[in-house]
């Protein structure tokens, strides 16, 4: 049974990011997904070691790795685009389950129901802990938004600046305990030269 599945996964490589922002480093897609499940973990084990919170910090890896899978279809839609208006928003998200239908049919039938909620495929009720794993996914994909602007302002490059204090307000309504864990004892060293950190 021969599957692109993978094939496809790998092409997240040449999806780019920040499309309309002049970057002084440019970002793909897959780059993005390994940072927001190195943040996902982190999130997880913060919260399990600080804030007596149960995380299965391994299946928010998981869950992190293929948040942004539809968007070797899809490409990235820059946020000012997607949020523009209410249908914009919606009509984006019509496209994104299709995409994520078109993706899940790629994978092996026996495989389909451990990949179906990875993909986003509607239909399916996530438990009460998948629901809390979903929103640490989330709150570590706006993590790395933040980390993208602060990297870009602290190389001198204004384009980045509003964007990271949107960012950083949509982390803060997040009213996560380990974010703000996270960006007052482990973010502020992103915006530091190779030197300093030395």
């Amino acid at each position: 049974m021969e599957s692109h599945f993978f094939a496809y996964m790998y092409r997240l490589k040449y999806i780019e990011r920040w499309s309309l922002m002049r970057n002084t480093t440019k970002e793909t897609v897959a780059e993005h997904s390994f940072h927001v499940a190195l943040l996902a973990h982190m999130l997880c084990e913060i919260g399990n070691s600080f804030f007596g919170r149960s995380f299965n910090a391994d299946r928010a890896v998981t869950i992190a790795l293929f948040h942004d899978a539809t968007e070797v279809f899809t490409g990235d839609i820059p946020t000012p685009v997607k949020h523009h208006n209410p249908k914009m928003l919606a009509n984006f998200r019509e496209i994104e389950a299709m995409a994520a239908e078109r993706l899940l049919g790629m994978v092996p039938e026996p495989l389909q129901s451990s990949y179906a909620p990875l993909l986003g495929k509607p239909g399916g009720t996530l438990s009460e802990e998948e629901q809390l794993l979903h929103s640490i996914v989330k709150a570590a994909d706006l993590l790395d938004a933040y980390l993208k602007c602060l990297t870009e302002v602290s190389t001198g490059n204004r384009e980045f600046l509003v964007a990271k204090g949107q960012t950083e307000a949509a982390i803060e309504r997040l009213g996560l305990p380990e974010t703000e864990w996270f960006l007052t004892n482990m973010a502020p060293s992103l915006g530091m030269t190779l030197d300093e950190l030395s």
